[in-house]
């Protein structure tokens, strides 16, 4: 099938396909004539990665995971380590973004919003205090 069936089925835009096969996370083969020719097992492989970014893993980290689910050897506890790791960044985020939410909410209401040309929020912002 070509790129835009591809795209298509998988999920992911055309440009999105093309930057996968250039870092080698997808590999279709080509035709005689030099088109990209996807097969079932390309559609699989760019639906895990479409699943895996829409999770927050990074380009590098999809990378291990595909190469875990290609080996049938693999021990579950590697996969798991990973996907704690991804877990534990998640949730520093999410802390790092509740403190700037707390600080934004103070400087709000810190701020009269009138026609006066004091303002918190600016002051804070140029590091007046």
């Amino acid at each position: 099938m070509n790129i835009g069936e591809a795209a298509q089925r998988s999920g992911l835009p055309a440009k999105t396909i093309r930057y996968y096969e250039e870092i080698g996370l997808v590999k279709p083969a080509r035709a005689s004539n030099g088109y990209r020719n996807f097969v079932e097992n390309d559609i699989h492989r760019m639906k895990f990665l479409h699943r895996s970014r829409g999770l927050g893993f990074s380009v590098e980290n999809c990378r291990a995971l595909l190469a875990l689910y290609d080996d049938k050897h693999r021990a579950s506890a590697d996969v798991r380590s990973l996907a704690k790791m991804h877990l534990f960044k998640i949730d520093r985020k999410i802390s790092e973004l509740e403190e700037l939410r707390g600080t934004l909410s103070r400087l709000i209401a810190a701020c009269q919003g009138n026609e006066r040309p004091d303002c918190p929020i600016l002051s804070d912002l140029a590091g007046e205090k």
